[in-house]
């Protein structure tokens, strides 16, 4: 669905130059090489200006991956995300709470959930295996625990990596908890094999007796570039572990568990005596890999099966049925994908009701035509009914799911308290029905998108301009949102035509502040887009035509900016220097003396100057004509990185100040001002900066708020300045880390107010508390 969530402002991974910086400034200046001069400044506690932390509300956003019911506590459940943490159920509230708003910057990897378990006995304890990537640059994945319903969580280690964000993420579950000895607990990995604790997750050791996880368990065949990551094509491993409660008693290890290799061939295994051996179970499927499973009451084993392990690949599939008493499969499989003749899907979730061992919901993956289903059975798998065929949809909570069709559906559970509940998931959210018994009359079910308190969006780009909706946001996969009431999802949905998949970049006019420019990414990120608004927002209209490419074979959005007038709009699409529209893109013209990649952003003031930075030369450009042409005006800026490691750079304008700015990049924060000869004044107290903004003055002050996301006074967090960076008051607290922080912007309007963008928990913002 997206890839590595940095909480950075990215260098572009095959440009020589990242596409992120902007310079403003009023006036061209000699060139400078004076070493940055220190700027003392001190940090503070907020124990003064405590805040309050929300969502921007949206609503999902976001592939949940997994939905788990307590099978103890009545309207108890949890969900897991790709990049967005897990949550928990709050039925009194009628919300979901997130679990992991603790994570911060250096355990960001956390935030990808690769499986979640509640304790089959103790209502209270649940399970998460949290790692995101099997990247060689991140921390290996560790096992949280928790005993009081996620509250608080214990860690540990493991040494291995995880891959809640890479193919597979919708098999399940890799976690498994013996329902007769819950201190014994079961996790299935990528590429280390199986693993078990006996002290309740406190310690692990790998399972000897299980057999090794050979190449074949890789996902579908796309090989990176050499030195590339390929987050959609690494290994899958062991996908599922259950056990079968009828096989045991009571204070002692369940003596029959199932487990799964996502590979063809045998690929199901089976241990008799509580994990000390396995064999794969005989006659078994051998076309397929194995998905999801789930155990009847009855001993009826069903096993979805697909040729891939999802989510972007899926053409065939099938359900199987294993009688564990007698050792027989039936295929049971609702409708037999057609790949050769255009109906090409698998299957995915499968959950056996506890009350009714007979009766089984399973979905299709990847069925484009006309849709993904759930079919129903009440025989065991004899007959099936579509739930979806006939279905209504409730889009009143967030309007722009209209828009949106529900796919990569890993999970559908039957709620074990309340028969006719049921969820699933989608790559946008979650739906919900408590009218599933319906379908057995023949009348349609009623779905409602059950994702109050889930926000799982990465946004790009956030502007917050003196007037109009308080918040403009750009966003991954589902384009880009206009804010005026920050508690709902917009009720006018998504932007209008033209619509893009992804909004990466977003401008205001700083003297004609309902002038917006947005660049972006159609649905198969192979054409860029680019559009203007006057109206702050409410409309857009798609310029009439891209910048020219040097490279056909060569294509990506970049950043664009607009003059403080609004007149003039500067694009920078990826490989290719930076190009000005006067006409809103009927003609375009290249920026004399600009280096490809070179990112322009104008003065918030002066509507002739645009300013841009190539971070790996160290150069300032400065342009004093509209952007017709660019100069260098500075060398030498202690900013300069190796686009593979993704350092952040973030260079903002200060509004209403002309020729000042504000630098954060890697482990520092520098001001620059033209006056001075654009000499660096580096604030010593800020440890690193990934992140930049500006809000509304203090009462009394002439200078803007400055927010910074870093590293301040050795802790992590956002932090706030209402004296120019003569001291920082730390925002956030320990409670609110959410994995990472980026694209940080205060609100012209309201003091103290600050939002910034995570890497998988939506748009976050923060006001100083009553």
């Amino acid at each position: 669905m997206r890839g590595p969530p940095r909480g950075l402002r990215a260098a572009s991974p095959s440009g020589r130059r990242a596409l992120g910086a902007a310079f403003a400034a009023a006036t061209l200046l000699t060139m400078s090489c004076a070493a940055p001069r220190p700027v003392v400044s001190q940090p503070t506690e907020h124990a003064n200006h405590p805040y309050v932390w929300k969502n921007v509300a949206i609503l999902g956003g976001g592939f949940v991956t997994g939905i788990v019911f307590s099978p103890t506590e009545p309207h108890l459940a949890y969900a897991r995300t790709d990049v967005g943490g897990a949550y928990r159920w709050d039925d009194a509230a009628n919300t979901w709470v997130p679990l992991l708003d603790w994570v911060t910057q250096p355990d960001w990897n956390l935030h990808g959930i690769e499986s979640i378990a509640p304790d089959p006995v103790d209502a209270r304890r649940v399970y998460l295996a949290a790692g995101t990537y099997t990247n060689p640059d991140v921390s290996n994945g560790e096992i949280l625990f928790s005993a009081d319903y996620g509250e608080t969580w214990r860690r540990t280690p493991m040494p291995f990596k995880m891959g809640g964000n890479e193919a597979g993420r919708g098999s399940g579950e890799r976690l498994a908890i013996d329902p007769h000895d819950p201190r014994i607990v079961y996790f299935g990995s990528r590429k280390d094999g199986l693993w078990k604790s006996a002290d309740g997750a406190l310690s692990f050791a790998r399972v000897p007796g299980f057999p090794d996880l050979p190449d074949g368990s890789a996902g579908h065949p796309q090989s990176p570039k050499p030195g590339e990551f390929n987050y959609l094509a690494q290994a899958v491993g062991i996908v599922f572990v259950r056990f079968d409660p009828a096989s045991g008693r009571d204070g002692q290890p369940t003596p029959v568990l199932y487990a799964a290799i996502s590979r063809t061939g045998e690929s199901l295994f089976r241990s008799r005596d509580a994990g000390a051996t396995w064999e794969a179970v005989p006659d078994q499927p051998t076309k397929f890999r194995p998905v999801r499973a789930d155990l009847a009451a009855d001993g009826a084993l069903f096993v979805t099966y697909a040729d891939e392990p999802g989510p972007n690949h899926m053409g065939d599939g099938a359900v199987y049925k294993l009688d564990t008493r007698t050792g027989r499969f039936a295929d049971v499989t609702p409708e037999r994908p057609l790949p050769a003749e255009g109906r090409p899907f698998g299957y995915a979730a499968v959950s056996v009701d506890p009350s009714d061992p007979q009766t089984v919901v399973v979905s299709t993956w990847n069925r484009s035509h006309p849709f993904d289903e759930i079919f129903r059975t009440k025989d065991g798998g004899t007959t099936w009914t579509p739930l979806l065929e006939k279905a209504s949809w409730n889009h009143a909570a967030a309007p722009y799911t209209a828009t949106m069709r529900h796919h990569w559906m890993s999970t559908v559970v039957i709620d074990p308290f309340e028969r006719g509940h049921l969820l699933f998931t989608t790559g946008f959210g979650i739906w919900g029905t408590r009218d599933a018994l319906r379908a057995d009359a023949g009348e349609p079910t009623r779905w409602t998108f059950d994702d109050r308190g889930l926000e799982e969006t990465v946004p790009l780009a956030l502007v917050s301009a003196p007037t109009g909706a308080h918040l403009v946001s750009g966003l991954g996969d589902i384009d880009g949102f206009r804010h005026d009431d920050l508690s709902v999802s917009p009720p006018q949905g998504r932007f209008d035509a033209p619509g893009f998949k992804n909004t990466e970049f977003l401008d205001y006019a700083g003297r004609a502040p309902d002038v917006l420019v947005r660049s972006g990414t159609t649905y198969g990120n192979d054409r860029i887009l680019g559009a203007w608004s006057r109206d702050a927002a409410a409309h857009w209209t798609g310029f009439a035509s891209e910048p020219p490419r040097s490279r056909p074979d060569r294509f990506g959005t970049g950043p664009i900016a607009v003059s403080a007038d609004g007149t003039a709009f500067v694009w920078t699409t990826r490989h290719n220097p930076p190009y000005v529209t006067r006409d809103q893109g009927a003609t375009w013209q290249p920026v004399a003396g600009a280096p490809a990649d070179l990112a322009l952003v104008s003065d918030r003031v002066d509507a002739l100057r645009f300013y841009g930075v190539d971070p790996i030369e160290g150069v300032l450009y400065a342009s004093a004509d509209a952007g017709a042409s660019v100069q260098a005006v500075r060398r030498a800026l202690p900013v300069g990185r190796e686009p593979r490691r993704h350092s952040p750079l973030d260079v903002r304008a200060v509004p209403d100040h002309a020729g000042e700015l504000w630098i954060a990049v890697d482990h520092a924060l520098f001001r620059v001002r033209a006056a001075a000869g654009y000499a660096l004044e580096r604030f010593a107290a800020v440890e690193q900066a990934s992140s930049v903004g500006f809000g509304k003055a203090a009462d009394g002050a002439s200078y803007p708020a400055v927010f910074v996301a870093g590293k301040v006074g050795g802790r992590y967090g956002i932090f706030r300045s209402d004296d120019a960076g003569a001291t920082w008051i730390r925002a956030s607290d320990d409670a609110h880390g959410y994995g990472s922080a980026s694209h940080v912007t205060g609100d012209p309007r309201v003091f103290g107010r600050v939002y910034f963008a995570t890497g998988g928990r939506g748009i976050v913002y923060g006001d100083i508390a009553p």
